[in-house]
């Protein structure tokens, strides 16, 4: 990839639009309907953007520009736990934050990409790094969210099912998150 900063900010600048899009034009019970037992919902993987948004990259980030070392995050440690809210409310707070952490993205220089930070469980981490974490992350759930959107259409599809073979959580191994 010839420059990882544009290509983020690009792809990155994607994702709201992609979810409130989403939230605006399908069901809230669709949104809302796990694909399979143990496996997020759309409405799931909105809420773990927002949250990783506010609690894990804008945070390493900073760290990284302030020459501060990353706290590693443990999803098993104590925290206060997040507001029950409803896919509107989620898109909208995102799209809050997405504004915030875009101008800090947006005065990031390709020198800043070298920028390191030491993270206790990988060692030496560059900024360039951690844009490509957010980014491909970004992309991750959003495409988790779609697959989980499909599942309502999966079993429609008659003799076109096995077109959906790799997507198709009736037929796949679970997996988790």
């Amino acid at each position: 990839m010839g420059n990882t900063l544009d290509a983020a900010r690009s792809v990155m600048s994607t994702t709201v639009a992609r979810w409130e899009h989403l939230v605006a034009s399908v069901p809230p019970d669709v949104l809302e309907r796990p694909p399979a037992p143990g496996e997020w919902s759309a409405a799931e993987c909105l809420a773990h953007l927002l949250f990783t948004e506010r609690h894990l990259f804008s945070v390493r980030l900073r760290n990284l520009l302030a020459g501060e070392d990353i706290v590693p995050y443990d999803p098993s440690a104590p925290s206060n736990p997040e507001p029950e809210r409803s896919p509107r409310d989620d898109v909208h707070a995102l799209a809050e934050l997405r504004r915030e952490n875009a101008r800090l993205i947006h005065a990031l220089a390709p020198a800043d990409l070298e920028r390191v930070a030491n993270h206790p469980e990988y060692g030496v981490v560059t900024l360039s790094m951690l844009l490509n974490l957010w980014t491909a992350h970004d992309l991750q759930h959003t495409v988790q969210a779609e697959e989980a959107l499909m599942q309502v259409f999966i079993p429609g599809t008659g003799p076109w099912r096995w077109e959906f073979t790799d997507h198709d959580v009736e037929v796949r191994a679970p997996r988790v998150g």
